[in-house]
Order: C-alpha cells, then sequence, then structure tokens
C-alpha cells in the first residue's frame, strides 16, 4: 500500500501530495512528518487537530532546534543515533539538516563513524528501515517489495553485508551501509527519498560471534553460498524488474568473489552497478588526472603501484587501464605502467593462484628478474618501490602503516611529486596519514585518503588533503542514467565520469594540494557528472535522444531541494 502520491493540481499547476493517510498514521510516518509545519487547514482535513501543539515552525526553525540537539551529543556514535532517529522521524528535516551541514556530517552518517555504528546497529537499531530479504520470506518477494511504502522506486541500493568496509561480514548489520548510501544520494544528488529504497539480502553470516550474540537481529544461521546464494539473488533481480520496472539497482559491500560474478551477470540485463568496483575506481582516476594537471605531466608517463587487488584495486586498476588507452596506449602497455601488489606480492603471470579478476594486471616474470630482491623470488611492496619506481602508489589493505616513512622517502626519490593515495577506511585503517606522506615526502607529496583528514601544516603552509570518497561519483551515475532513461552504465561511462570529477577542481583548489573539489560543491558536482552520464548514454545509443540544453533542464529539475509540499486528502488505494 503507498501513503501518498505525487500531484499536480491542473488548474494552478502546483505540486503536492495526495495523502492516503491521517491522524497519528500521518503523523508517524517519516516520509511524510512535517512535524510543527502542518497547517491549520492541513491539520484540520488531515485529522491532526489536538495531535500538535498550537505553534507553527517553518523548517528553518526545524532545523535550528535539531542542529542544537545534534550538537550537544558527546560523542560520535550519540551523533550517529540522534541523526538515525530524526531520520526516522522527519525526512524532510533530516535532509534539510545534512545538506546544510554535509562537511559537518558526512563523516558521521558515513565513513569512518558508519562503520562502528554497523558493528553496533543490533544494539542501537530503534526502527528497521528498507527492506530485509531471507531465506524465510524470498518465495514472498513480489508482496515484500509491493509494500513497500513508497510511490515510485527508482532506486535501489542493495547490500548483502559480507564486506562492510574494512570490518567485514556484519550479516544484516550491515544495512546501515545501504541506509547510508540512501542518505548521499538524496542529499548530494538530489534525488527524492520517496524514490530511493535500502534493501539487506539477509543471507546469513559467516561471523560466528556476531551470529551467536543474543541481541543480533539477522537471519541466524551461516551464509548461503554457492548456487543456492546465486538463485537467491536472481529471485530478488527479478522481483525488482517485476516490481520496479524503471529502477537502478547498485550493488554495495558485496565480497568479491560475489561481487564481479554479480556485476558481470546482471550489468546487462538491468540498470546497474557496483560502487565498490566501478565508483572507487572513477573517483581514483579523477583524483590521479587532477595530480597530473598539478605536476604538469601526462598520465602516460607515470608508473602505478596498487596494493590490495580486491574490488578496488582491480577497480582502479581498470579505470586506469581505460583513462590510459583514451590516451593513445595499447591495453597490454597500459597494464605494463600498472604494477598490482597483493598477499602474494607483486602479481606475476606464472603464479598459479591469480584470480581471473587480476590475471589481466598481473606483470611478466620477465619483468622481475632483473630486480634486486629483499629475500627469494616474491617481490614485496618494498620491491616494487624501489625497482618498478611508481610515481604513484595506491593503498586498498585495510592495514594502518603500511605506507611507512622509509616507503615514502622511496616514493620521493622515484618522482619529484609523487601521488599517495591511502583509500581505506575508516580512519583507523588508512595506510599512512596525510602527515606522515608530507613530512616523509618534504612536503612535495600530493595526498588522498579514504577517510577524511584534517589539513597538514608543513614548512609555513597548509596543505590540505582531499577525500576520496565515491560520493563525488556515484549520485552523479546513478541520477544521469535515471535521468537519461539509460538502458545499462557501462564502463564508458566511469571513464567519462572521471575525466568530469577532475574537471570541477578549480585552480584555487589545486594550489592547495587538493585532488577533488569541496565537499560544499557535491550537488553542482553530481548534477555536472550526471549530465555528462546522461550525454554518454545518449550518444551510444544507450538513453533519451535528448539536446544538450533539454537534459541539462531535466538533471536540474530533478535534484530536489527539502521542503514541505502542500498536502491534500486522499482516498487509499493499492498500486
Amino acid at each position: 500500500m503507498k501513503s501518498f502520491a505525487f500531484k499536480v493540481d491542473p488548474l494552478t499547476g502546483e505540486d503536492y501530495y495526495e495523502i492516503y493517510l491521517h491522524g497519528q498514521h500521518l503523523a508517524a510516518d517519516p516520509l511524510l512528518n512535517k512535524g510543527s509545519c502542518f497547517t491549520r487547514e492541513e491539520r484540520r482535513t488531515l485529522s491532526l487537530q489536538g495531535l500538535l501543539p498550537h505553534g507553527i515552525s517553518t523548517l528553518d526553525e526545524q532545523m535550528a532546534r535539531a542542529v542544537e540537539s545534534y550538537r550537544r551529543k558527546p560523542d560520535d556514535l550519540e551523533r550517529y543515533i540522534f541523526l538515525l532517529g530524526l531520520l526516522n522521524r522527519n525526512e524532510t528535516l533530516y535532509y534539510k539538516v545534512l545538506g546544510e551541514h554535509l562537511d559537518e556530517m558526512l563523516p558521521i552518517v558515513y565513513t569512518p563513524t558508519v562503520g562502528q555504528a554497523c558493528l553496533l546497529m543490533s544494539r542501537i537499531m530503534r526502527r528497521a528501515r528498507g527492506l530485509y530479504i531471507d531465506p524465510d520470506n524470498i518465495a514472498n518477494i513480489d508482496e515484500i517489495l509491493e509494500a513497500a511504502p513508497l510511490p515510485d522506486v527508482r532506486l535501489v541500493v542493495v547490500t548483502d553485508g559480507e564486506r562492510i568496509l574494512g570490518l567485514g561480514d556484519l550479516g544484516a548489520d550491515g544495512m546501515g551501509i545501504s541506509i547510508g548510501k540512501v542518505n548521499l544520494y538524496v542529499a548530494a544528488g538530489g534525488l527524492h527519498p520517496a524514490c530511493c529504497l535500502p534493501v539487506c539480502l539477509d543471507v546469513g553470516t559467516n561471523n560466528d560471534t556476531r551470529r551467536n550474540e543474543s541481541l543480533y537481529m539477522g537471519y541466524p544461521h551461516p551464509r548461503l553460498e554457492g548456487q543456492e546464494y546465486f538463485d537467491f539473488v536472481e529471485k530478488f533481480v527479478l522481483g525488482v524488474k517485476r516490481n520496479f520496472p524503471n529502477a537502478l539497482i547498485q550493488w554495495e559491500d558485496f565480497a568479491k568473489h560475489k561481487a564481479f560474478p554479480l556485476l558481470d551477470r546482471y550489468r546487462h540485463r538491468v540498470l546497474s552497478f557496483n560502487d565498490d568496483i566501478q565508483g572507487t575506481g572513477a573517483t581514483a582516476g579523477a583524483a590521479i588526472l587532477t595530480a597530473m594537471s598539478i605536476k604538469g605531466e601526462k598520465l602516460t608517463d607515470q608508473r602505478f603501484a596498487i596494493v590490495g587487488m580486491g574490488q578496488a584495486g582491480v577497480g582502479t586498476a581498470r579505470s586506469l587501464s581505460a583513462l590510459l588507452q583514451q590516451e593513445g596506449l595499447s591495453e597490454r602497455d597500459a597494464h605494463r605502467l600498472i604494477f598490482a601488489v597483493d598477499m602474494p606480492g607483486l602479481l606475476t603471470d606464472d603464479m598459479l593462484q591469480l584470480e581471473q579478476e587480476q590475471r589481466p594486471f598481473a606483470q611478466s616474470r620477465d619483468v622481475v628478474s632483473s630486480w634486486k630482491l629483499a629475500s627469494g623470488q616474491r617481490a614485496t611492496l618494498s620491491d616494487v618501490v624501489k625497482n618498478a619506481k611508481p610515481t604513484v602508489l595506491i593503498g586498498y589493505t585495510a592495514t594502518a602503516g603500511l605506507f611507512d616513512e622509509l616507503l615514502l622517502r622511496q616514493m620521493a626519490q622515484n618522482t619529484s611529486r609523487p601521488v599517495i593515495l591511502a583509500m581505506s577506511n575508516p580512519t583507523s585503517k588508512s595506510e599512512c596519514t596525510p602527515e606522515t606522506a608530507v613530512q616523509a615526502t618534504g612536503g612535495r607529496a600530493l595526498v588522498a585518503t579514504g577517510s577524511p583528514f584534517a589539513p597538514v601544516r608543513f614548512d609555513g603552509r597548509e596543505i590540505a588533503t582531499s577525500q576520496c570518497n565515491n560520493l563525488y561519483i556515484f549520485p552523479g551515475i546513478g541520477l544521469g542514467a535515471l535521468v537519461g532513461q539509460a538502458a545499462q552504465v557501462p564502463d564508458s561511462t566511469f571513464v567519462m565520469a572521471s575525466r568530469t570529477l577532475a574537471a570541477t577542481v578549480t585552480a584555487e583548489q589545486k594550489a592547495k594540494g587538493m585532488l577533488l573539489p569541496a565537499m560544499r560543491d557535491i550537488r553542482h558536482v553530481a548534477a555536472r557528472v550526471a549530465l555528462a552520464v546522461a550525454k554518454k548514454a545518449r550518444d551510444e545509443g544507450l538513453g533519451r535522444q535528448l539536446d544538450d540544453e533539454r537534459l541539462e533542464a531535466l538533471v536540474a529539475k530533478s535534484q530536489w531541494n527539502p521542503h514541505f509540499y502542500p498536502y491534500r486528502p486522499g482516498v487509499r488505494v493499492s498500486r
């Protein structure tokens, strides 16, 4: 049953909501609740008289109260719980608060605090959000999706909780990530919250401690695996196609042995992408393109070391390969510039245990034959930095301090301005701090990190550190694909997004060492990326055939700014 519908008055052209709830049921619906902003007429016609205090507040006045309460909280986890409670009471107010204070609140609603919250989700949850699909209810997938109280679902962010940030298998408690990504789609991309649905595929957890904990709220069994798992996901995807045929599916925080097959299986069947693979790669690619602009060098003159060849590492390697090929290199020559390091050390073509996704980036054993290795035949990260002499170092290892002072000093010998991307999050798992990178390289490093860090003071100047957050990419990708009515999101879309994002960094920001634009510009960035995505879909015959001006107008119109719509009572009907 849908709780409301979007309407337009045919006489006045006024946008309004036709409301199918009344009284306390309406006041308890977070998507529709206006709190003290219900008008006298709405209170009368929607059976709210006597349920609210006499006074009427504006949205700005409500925001002032909420921010004051937020800032009284003693620590970040309590701030997260407060904001989650606000989201569960009044979504419009929540997004007004978040959008106006994104710099301050982003580390709370997403990394790093969301990781801490997911670890405790079964303990701190007060009201479930989104949909939980498990082996006991998957047979009723159509009834579950039909019951979603949203008028027009266009975005589904789905996780199975197996690889949450750098924290591992959290099972159903990983739902905090899907909720967080939806929050960012709305706050940064401008999608309307009534179109966005977070989902958890609760197929169990192999985390014995979590599964056996008395307060754990998820499906208390070991994970589905193999064909049984993929059959489960197939039922979910078919359910989405039947019930929400215009929706985009974003795959989020799946383990790599499932993420790559799911991406390949569904990318041409439904509008979908994997943010951990494609979004991360595009964001890292944009940061590196900006670094090239600062250095005044070509991408093709660089050498890249990527440490941690899981989803993010492979996604970044693919992004770099595509960018290098755009600049004239063959695929083979592009891959020769990328030195991929994982637990066995440098990946080489004679290794028997290479995963299918890693194999294209394995170096020839002949490359290593002339190297001076510290010990044996295994080329460590240190061996790679000394012998391959990379100019760009990228980490996705969740190993704090991996980029130590000695390694960073070697990077400074390889190039006048080494590019250091310590991409692991939360903050405690970053491969190095910006301060370590700046100090070890004599202030010459260009640094971006996966989690937020404060600027670094060095030699009388302040050096900025950009957070290489997928927030710069995925909201624009989603918005552009939906506005452009794209049939799919090919890899070329993410290459375009990387170049578009890099082009938004101003000369003033580059002078400060920033590799990505300021977070305060995020909605503008999302609009720029969305327009590029919609154009790309059009030009490749995958989307609406509209001219640039029309697409730009549609992107602008589609970005929702939090405000309260007028309400009119309607007759409740089922879809």
